[in-house]
This record gives C-alpha cells, sequence and structure tokens, in this order.
C-alpha cells in the first residue's frame, strides 16, 4: 500500500498562490509517475499536472504558465505550485502515485480561489 496525504490548500483570492505537499508512505520503492487530479462540483475528475520518475511533467493547457510541479525523490513528495489562481481553479485537488498496476489516491485538499 501506498499512503498519500495532500496538504496547502485553502482560501485564496484571485491571482494569488498556494503551494500544495503530497508526501508519500508505505511501500513507496517502484513508484513511477506522481501527478495533481482535481475535481470541481459537478464535473469530472481531470489531470492537472503529472510528473514522471525521471521529472519528464504534462500540463493541462488551462493551467500551464501558472503551475509547476516538482518532485522531491529523497523526501518521496510531489508538490504543485500554482500561482495566478482563478476562479475556475476551484476544486478539491488530488494527488495519485502510479506503481503499476496500482494507482493509490489522497483524499484530496480543497482549494477555492474567490474573485
Amino acid at each position: 500500500q501506498v499512503r498519500l496525504v495532500e496538504s496547502g490548500g485553502g482560501l485564496v483570492q484571485a491571482g494569488g498562490s498556494l503551494r500544495l505537499s503530497c508526501p508519500a508512505s508505505g511501500i513507496i520503492f517502484s513508484i513511477n509517475a506522481m501527478g495533481w487530479y482535481r475535481q470541481a462540483p459537478g464535473k469530472q475528475r481531470e489531470l492537472v499536472a503529472r510528473i514522471t520518475s525521471g521529472g519528464t511533467t504534462t500540463y493541462v493547457d488551462s493551467v500551464k504558465g501558472r503551475f509547476t510541479i516538482s518532485r522531491d525523490n529523497a523526501k518521496n513528495t510531489v508538490y504543485l505550485q500554482m500561482n495566478g489562481l482563478k476562479p475556475e481553479d476551484t476544486a478539491v485537488y488530488y494527488c495519485n502515485a502510479e506503481r503499476p498496476p496500482m494507482v493509490y489516491w489522497g483524499k484530496g485538499t480543497l482549494v477555492t480561489v474567490s474573485s
């Protein structure tokens, strides 16, 4: 099992910044990619950003240039730096870890951006 616990969410005004953190614990060897997903009310969960063990990153178009995903392999932690936040970024943000064939999820942290 891999345990993921997100932190860093909260309420912020439009244009502000937040940094999400997600340390992984448990059976963490062979974790490949880690990522951040989000789910807004009434919408499907979507990929926000993903980073492989080699450092290759992927972003959804709506956050490119504003969000940065990073990974500290020594601390088994993935981060999401979110700048220039917009009201449409409001959602529950979930961390995930891929350890094939399993995918593990955290319980999420709420990000609310006020206009």
